[in-house]
């Protein structure tokens, strides 16, 4: 009784270490929403890397005046992710806890 009360208590002390916040993830989104940082955050780095990816693109071609094609994406994607994150978020905490049952 007291192994399984204390390895309750050791993945439970794991999960309150390796949790993502949501309040973090909406931080990171408004501040640095362009650069994908609340993806990498959220565990999503594959758009993450695609996210930073098109601003520094979007930055060059700027000079190209194409890059504000790549801004709008950008801007609709922030707006769509102030909807999106709060699942993202669940979806990682709850994977979390699935790996540290297993």
């Amino acid at each position: 009784m007291a192994d399984q009360s204390s390895s309750d208590a050791k993945t439970l002390l794991q999960y309150e270490a390796n949790k993502k916040s949501v309040v973090v993830a909406y931080l990171l989104l408004i501040f640095l929403g362009s650069f994908g940082v609340h993806r990498f955050y959220a565990g999503a780095t594959k758009s993450g890397a695609i996210m930073l990816s098109l601003f520094v693109l979007s930055c060059i071609l700027l000079f190209a005046f194409v890059g504000a094609f790549g801004f709008l994406i950008l801007g609709i994607w922030w707006f769509v992710d102030l909807f999106l994150l709060h699942g993202l978020i669940s979806s990682y905490n709850n994977d979390l806890v699935g790996n540290l049952t297993d």
